[in-house]
């Protein structure tokens, strides 16, 4: 039996499908999604706006009470998205915002298991980030401009003729889509980060990857910037709190956290730590290392 045609109408009728080029690809993160405040980082719903001003930076995020806002680990299917894209076009191949995979090529990309568990949670993530409503000034040529999208415009299940499921497809909106093309606005991450449990810790991860790069020096942020960059609900003395705990623990794959105290403020520096090119490759790209010698 042949697979049925999905009804084409609207936007999915002017895009062309770009199929999965499967689960073997270095993960690729959105710079603007590392830096500024997009994601709740609790695991419990959220339905309070994100309302963040920073000089002529503004972000807005809402979210419908029914699926809440879209989470920092909800963000694995875009950073899956946004290598998929990158890797296509760096073999010359053409992409689309329409796009079509499998739950298991994107479940397994992002570290997670693939039972029917993890694929009703995966579909709930995707839910998430279709409500989740964001508008924001990044890379708008006016800065007044209010550029209003979801992180997924839309996204369905495909069927055969017997209703059995093929996969899904999803459209991305035009913001972020053209934020990945760009060269300039995307970073390779350690694909040690999906092993990174905690939502604070995720995100210090990509703000340490995006303003620390491989800078020998380092890099330093007051707590309480950091505080005001991360988007929680949660009280200043509480976020310290905890991310003392994450420098007590020093999960991030990659940099060594420090806290410093002066003048009565606290300031976290972040370092790189030095590693083999060889091992960082392979590790980004999730391979294991085999010692082949006699």
């Amino acid at each position: 039996m042949k697979p049925r045609r999905a009804s084409l109408s609207g936007e999915r009728a002017q895009l062309t499908l770009f199929p999965s080029l499967g689960g073997d690809l270095a993960p690729r993160d959105a710079q603007d999604l590392m830096a500024w405040p997009f994601f709740s980082l609790a695991k419990r719903r959220r339905t309070a706006p994100i309302d963040f001003r920073m000089g002529a930076t503004w972000i807005s995020v809402e979210a419908v009470p029914e699926h809440g806002m879209a989470t920092i680990w909800d963000a694995d299917v875009l950073i899956w998205a946004a290598s998929q894209i990158v890797a296509a076009r760096d073999a010359g191949k053409p992409t689309s915002r329409l796009m079509a995979a499998t739950p298991h090529e994107i479940l397994t990309f992002t570290g997670r298991g693939t039972g029917k568990d993890h694929y009703d949670r995966l579909k709930a993530a995707l839910d998430r980030l279709q409500s989740t409503t964001v508008a924001t000034s990044i890379r708008q040529q006016h800065q007044r401009r209010r550029h209003r999208f979801s992180w997924i415009n839309e996204w369905q299940e495909r069927l055969d003729g017997n209703g059995r499921p093929l996969g899904i497809e999803l459209i991305l909106p035009d913001w972020f889509y053209a934020g990945v093309v760009d060269r300039t606005f995307v970073l390779t991450i350690d694909r040690a980060y999906f092993d990174l449990t905690g939502g604070l810790e995720r995100w210090l991860y990509r703000i340490v990857r995006k303003h620390g790069g491989h800078q020998e020096s380092g890099w330093s942020f007051d707590v309480a910037h950091l505080h005001l960059k991360s988007g929680v609900l949660s009280p200043l003395k509480q976020f310290a709190f905890e991310l003392r705990a994450i420098v007590r623990r020093q999960p991030l794959p990659g940099y060594a956290l420090t806290i410093d105290r002066a003048l009565g403020r606290e300031r976290l520096t972040f370092v790189p730590i030095p590693v083999d090119p060889l091992d960082a490759a392979i590790r980004r790209l999730g391979a294991t290392l085999v010692d082949n010698r006699p």
